[in-house]
């Protein structure tokens, strides 16, 4: 099993996850972050520390999809180990549904 951040991440990027996570899995794109699942060591320290509730376990349902996006853009994203500055409009981002659509595949900068 292996961590997954789903669509709930899109636009908001808040990188409280970051922070807490042992092993700097966790690669930076645009405007979401994703989970290398092959550095991932299932400690599940991460998802009680996503304020949108953006990270299952890869066998839950709500991963679904997302876990292929999770392995593929970890390997041409940066690596990102310190929390950085979340977007400004986040907040707005935060409680909106189905944000699929604006997902974005281009890499984010990494913070460290």
């Amino acid at each position: 099993m292996t961590y997954v951040v789903t669509e709930s991440c899109i636009r908001c990027k808040y990188m409280d996850c970051i922070e807490v996570c042992p092993v700097d899995c966790f690669y930076v794109g645009e405007n979401m972050l994703v989970i290398n699942p092959d550095e991932c060591i299932d400690c599940g320290v991460c998802e009680p520390e996503c304020p949108v509730e953006a990270i299952f376990p890869d066998s839950d349902d709500r991963a679904g999809a997302w876990a292929e996006k999770n392995t593929e853009f970890s390997k041409t994203w940066p690596n990102i180990t310190r929390k950085g500055t979340p977007p400004a409009d986040a907040d707005e981002w935060k409680d909106k549904p189905d944000k699929a659509e604006f997902f974005s595949p281009e890499p984010g900068q990494s913070s460290g």
